[in-house]
């Protein structure tokens, strides 16, 4: 049986894409000898239940697969549980591991260990997010903040400053209704600023 390199791209929502991780994985598969197979996904990393993630398990399980590439390790999930599990599975069936932007290759036991390190610290900014998200509710809700969005026809001001962090925000994959939660935006405005670029 001949075996793949397996790119998995993920990105949080469908309307969002995976052009930010794509010059790189391009870059990394030229270099390759082995077959390349794609994989993606456009749904939350806080569950390994993916469609184009269980179709990657399924190729693993059946020993078609060499090694498994994503752009950041954060590509994979965002809880340590699930990604040290899979570490584990994929040492198991001797899969490689690489992750492009980490700098990670699971074949070494300085990518191991920084694999783990990474998995820990995805799940903390998880955490630390919804942390702040919720704090910033309680703040707004004790100064009489109520939510429903603005009038219909009326649009809400958007600063420079806010434009550049939905942006950025968009960039490394966060859903639209936290970049939302954290700019103080509506989700349609969030929309209307990304669509205009």
């Amino acid at each position: 049986m001949v075996k793949h390199i397996a790119i998995y791209k993920r990105v949080s929502g469908k309307q969002q894409d995976t052009a930010s991780q794509e010059p790189d994985l391009e870059r990394w598969e030229l270099a390759q000898e082995e077959p390349v197979k794609y994989y993606a996904d456009k749904l939350s990393g806080k569950s390994m239940e993916r469609p184009g993630w269980i179709k990657l398990e399924d190729a693993i399980r059946s020993g078609k697969v060499s090694t498994v590439v994503v752009w950041r390790l954060d590509r994979l999930g965002r809880t340590a549980s699930g990604l040290t599990k899979l570490f584990d599975e994929l040492r198991e069936r001797k899969v490689n591991l690489v992750s492009i932007k980490d700098g990670i290759d699971l074949s070494t036991s300085a990518g191991r260990l920084m694999a783990n390190v990474l998995a820990s610290v995805a799940q903390y900014e998880t955490e630390i997010r919804g942390e702040r998200v919720a704090a910033g509710q309680a703040v707004a809700r004790a100064k009489g903040k109520k939510w429903g969005g603005s009038k219909p026809g009326i649009r809400k001001k958007v600063t420079s400053t806010q434009v550049k962090a939905i942006k950025s925000m968009k960039e490394q994959g966060e859903p639209i209704t936290q970049i939302a939660k954290a700019v103080g935006l509506g989700r349609t405005t969030v929309y209307d600023v990304l669509d205009k670029g």
